[in-house]
């Protein structure tokens, strides 16, 4: 079977759940091994686990976050805008990666 945009959408929260769990798990896992553990659970605690992954086709994963990600680490992990930005674009990239090899794409 191959993947489309409309057959994710619709199972993605059902038939493909336990891969999703495992691709954000395998991303946090990568990203808690490289770098500050406390800012990398903060991120998956408050930011990411409101988001919400999208397949675009030929292969292509985008992670959408919640709206201001900034403003919801605030008092968990002190982090300055830069930083977290920097952190949120390599850990989302992680993601996709990972569900790009989870998914087979």
């Amino acid at each position: 079977m191959t993947l489309d945009p409309e057959t994710f959408e619709e199972e993605k929260y059902v038939d493909y759940f336990p891969k999703l769990q495992q691709a954000y798990k395998n991303a946090f896992n990568r990203m808690n091994e490289q770098y500050d553990s406390t800012l990398i659970h903060g991120i998956d605690q408050t930011i990411l686990n409101e988001s919400e992954p999208f397949y675009e086709g030929d292969g292509e994963f985008t992670i959408e976050l919640p709206e201001n990600p900034h403003e919801r680490i605030d008092g968990v992990v002190v982090v300055d805008d830069e930083k977290l930005d920097d952190m949120l674009e390599l850990y989302v990239e992680e993601i996709e990666s990972e569900l790009r090899r989870v998914f087979d794409v």
